[in-house]
Formats: C-alpha cells, sequence, structure tokens
C-alpha cells in the first residue's frame, strides 16, 4: 500500500510541476495547459465475449475555459481469448479550431483498431494495447489523413477490501502518415468505483510533446460514468 501511495505522489509532482524549455537567448517558456475531460459511456453485452460500447465526451481546453472537442464514438470489443481481445471503433469529433487566419468548428472522422492482451501477476493485472487509428477532416476532400499508431502498457493494483483500485499507464502516439516517428507520451493515474448500474471514473493525466521548439506538456483532469445494461436471462 505504501508503494501505490509514493507512486500516486510521484505522478502527481509529475503532473502538476512546471515545465520549461530554453530558447537560444537564454529566456525560458512555460508550455503548459490543463484541460478537463468528461464523458458518459454506455456498454452492453449481447453475448459472451462481445461488448457494444456507446460514448459521449466533452473536453475543454485553456485552462479548462475554453472548448476543445465533442464527439460520438461508436465501438465493439469481442474477447478471443482469456488473455486477448480485439477491437474497432469509429468516432465523429467536433472541434474547435481558434488558431490561426481561418478559425471555427471542423468535423473529423475517426476509426481506430486494437489489439490487446493482459495477464495476471498476483495482484496486478498487466495489459498490452496496440492501436490503429486514421483520422481525416470531413470538410476538406485534398487534406491529409492522420495515420497513428499507438502502444499503451498498464497496470492495474487489486487493493484488498477497498473499492477504488488504482491503474496506471504510460502510452506512445507514432506518426505514421509522414514517418514523423514518436510524437507525444501520455500518463495516466485512473480509478473505478463500481455501482450497481456501471462505474464511475477519475484520472489525472499528462500528456508530454516530443517534437517541436517548445513541446508543450498539458495536464489533464477527467471523470467519466459508464453506464452498463445488463442481458435479462430467458
Amino acid at each position: 500500500m505504501k508503494q501505490i501511495i509514493y507512486c500516486i505522489l510521484i505522478l502527481f509532482i509529475i503532473v502538476f510541476s512546471p515545465v520549461y524549455t530554453s530558447a537560444q537567448s537564454g529566456t525560458k517558456y512555460t508550455i503548459r495547459d490543463f484541460e478537463t475531460w468528461s464523458s458518459i459511456n454506455l456498454k452492453y453485452k449481447p453475448t459472451k465475449n462481445l461488448k457494444v460500447n456507446l460514448s459521449q465526451q466533452l473536453r475543454l481546453k485553456d485552462n479548462s475555459t475554453t472548448l476543445n472537442a465533442y464527439f460520438t464514438q461508436l465501438g465493439l470489443d469481442y474477447k478471443l481469448a482469456d488473455f486477448v481481445n480485439i477491437a474497432i471503433a469509429s468516432r465523429l469529433i467536433t472541434e474547435n479550431d481558434d488558431q490561426g487566419k481561418i478559425q471555427g468548428k471542423e468535423n473529423h472522422f475517426r476509426w481506430q483498431t486494437d489489439l490487446e492482451f493482459n495477464h495476471d501477476i498476483s495482484r496486478f493485472l498487466l495489459k498490452f494495447r496496440i492501436r490503429y487509428q486514421n483520422k481525416d477532416e470531413l470538410q476538406k476532400t485534398s487534406d491529409e489523413i492522420k495515420k497513428t499508431t499507438r502502444f499503451k502498457l498498464s497496470s492495474t493494483y487489486n487493493i484488498k477490501d477497498c473499492k477504488w483500485d488504482p491503474t496506471f499507464s504510460a502510452e506512445a502516439f507514432n506518426g505514421i502518415t509522414n514517418n514523423d516517428g514518436f510524437y507525444k507520451m501520455r500518463y495516466t493515474l485512473s480509478t473505478n468505483y463500481k455501482l450497481n448500474t456501471g462505474s464511475l471514473g477519475f484520472f489525472i493525466r499528462t500528456e508530454n510533446e516530443l517534437q517541436g521548439e517548445y513541446p508543450k506538456r498539458t495536464n489533464i483532469l477527467g471523470v467519466k460514468y459508464n453506464f452498463t445494461i445488463k442481458k435479462k436471462n430467458k
């Protein structure tokens, strides 16, 4: 239990500590933002190995004062074996573009496919997920499709007689459209509280850009409600 508390404290320090980038002149700049993400997720399991997911999410940026994006996502998860799952999902996104000469709402479509492996070690549940995603802006016919592969490693610890099991994850983003390479890392500490109708989840997250003259760090606080529809037994 002490090790978990130490990990939580270390992550809080990493997430909320300032980030500085030095320019050639010696001046230091803080490149940081704070966002809030909220979502409602509907889950239905029609068969033993198949799960249907529908979610709606809202994201705020600029210290959570400005709309960043909102989207609707529909997905299917299928359990191939006890240790491996596959998934596919589509996402209709509305983004708030407030940079540059042309600003306004932009509509994007993204689809993704996952391959996930899991393994139990004592009280730990380890997962490794590989994701490929494809994102395109709907209003433009000549824009470049953004293709990305993502690699996520997570660990959940089952605390005895506790309903708030913590999960820590690290995820690397690799851009393949123009051979961009790894351009972002994401670190997340999360937990879920089980309810009769689903679960309530909270997380803190930091996203670190790995490229550019002034890489940006985004700190994120999130909340999500998962509602599960249970199939009635005949």
